[in-house]
């Protein structure tokens, strides 16, 4: 793989910075950081770029918080200004990074998201439901990923690729950066008081480098699995894998191969959702339960959904959301459906109202009902 040289001055260069800026702004440009960064624009750029070149430039504090759904994960915020940075080094390394990676690696990568990744699955699946055999799939899942990848590992592949002191010393600031974003082993984010997390693991949630770096440092996995165990039937979604054959032995042996892999090259562990059961039942991917023959939504996240699209109708019908943010929202929900075997769901959650433009039905007749109930009372 060819070494990445001179990137650093591309990194500073003016013309790089205002398009990382172009970039970190986008559907923040009104947020007051955003607007006082932009009032000076010209100032606050040319001061980046110089600190940058001195190596002076010092990454911020980051904003903490907790989101709950899927499930609770710690987020880490930075500052408009340290974001027009991530975005100067990730728009010229991540496309770089990607010409390395294979071809069924799916996240965080353009083209290739949730949608075409169950898509791929879901044609390996019709493949192998014309052969004779049975066939099994072996699901692996990496312990709380995020919070556990290891820093001098993550260096380590950085300084393989990157031939560029300045490049490597300015991505160890943002690596080793005193956020202690990293878990204990078997430990949860809820679980862990600030004073106990560990500084030399773990990746910022909502970071944009994490991104880059996430994919980077699983793609010594995907390598090791399509170039050393042979593995045809492969494909990740970040760090989840899915590996499909005939016999379950061999999936066995693989399993303890790639453990073996993530501990000692990764320091990585795999938890306890990792499993290997017939391909007849289903898979669970992105969201998704896939099979041979059809694709369904998950359980789990079709009644999240439908929680959710009850709360929306209830609001817009006390009129405390505009007819246009609830349709942003029914829209999306919708473009989740479209891409699996949904009619029932669909039929169940709106009814009559199944398709635009008759949404608003759906939204009226809500409104309509608890205005009939409030006359009655």
């Amino acid at each position: 793989m060819k070494s990445i040289k001179h990137i650093f001055e591309q990194v500073t260069d003016y013309e790089n910075l205002y398009k990382a800026y172009m970039n970190a702004r986008i559907c923040k440009r009104y947020r007051r950081e955003v607007l006082r960064f932009s009032a000076h624009l010209e100032d606050n750029l040319t001061q980046i770029q110089q600190e940058l070149v001195s190596g002076t430039y010092q990454f911020g504090k980051y904003r903490e918080f907790y989101i709950y759904e899927p499930k609770q994960r710690l987020i880490m915020a930075q500052s408009f200004r340290d974001r027009v940075v991530q975005w100067a080094i990730y728009q010229l390394l991540h496309p770089i990074f990607q010409k390395g990676y294979i071809s069924d690696s799916y996240a965080c990568i353009e083209g290739r998201g949730t949608h075409s990744a169950v898509e791929r699955l879901h044609y390996w699946l019709k493949q192998t439901d014309r052969k004779p055999e049975k066939f099994y799939y072996l699901k692996l899942d990496i312990s709380k990923y995020f919070y556990r990848i290891d820093h001098a590992v993550l260096m380590g592949i950085l300084e393989r690729r990157i031939k560029d002191a300045r490049m490597i010393e300015l991505l160890s600031r943002i690596v080793n950066s005193n956020t202690n974003f990293g878990l204990p082993p078997g430990k949860s984010p809820g679980e862990v008081q600030k004073a106990e997390r560990v500084n030399d693991k773990g990746m910022p949630v909502g970071n944009l480098s994490s991104q880059m770096f996430a994919n980077l440092y699983m793609n010594e996995l995907d390598q090791y699995c399509k170039r050393e165990l042979r593995i045809h039937y492969y494909i990740r979604y970040m760090d989840d894998v899915i590996i499909l054959h005939e016999d379950k032995k061999q999936l066995h042996e693989w399993k303890d191969l790639i453990n073996t892999f993530l501990q000692e090259r990764l320091k990585l562990d795999l938890n306890k959702k990792t499993c290997i059961r017939p391909v007849t039942l289903g898979i669970e991917f992105c969201g998704y339960r896939v099979w041979a023959t059809h694709t369904k939504l998950r359980k789990s996240t079709a009644l999240k959904m439908k929680r959710k699209l009850k709360q929306v109708q209830e609001k817009y019908a006390a009129g405390e959301m505009t007819y246009e943010r609830a349709m942003q929202t029914v829209n999306s929900y919708m473009g989740i459906l479209k891409h699996c075997d949904s009619y029932s769901l669909r039929r169940a959650i709106f009814g009559e109202y199944l398709k635009p433009p008759y949404y608003d039905g759906w939204f009226y007749l809500q409104r309509n009902s608890i205005d009939a109930e409030g006359d009655g009372k």
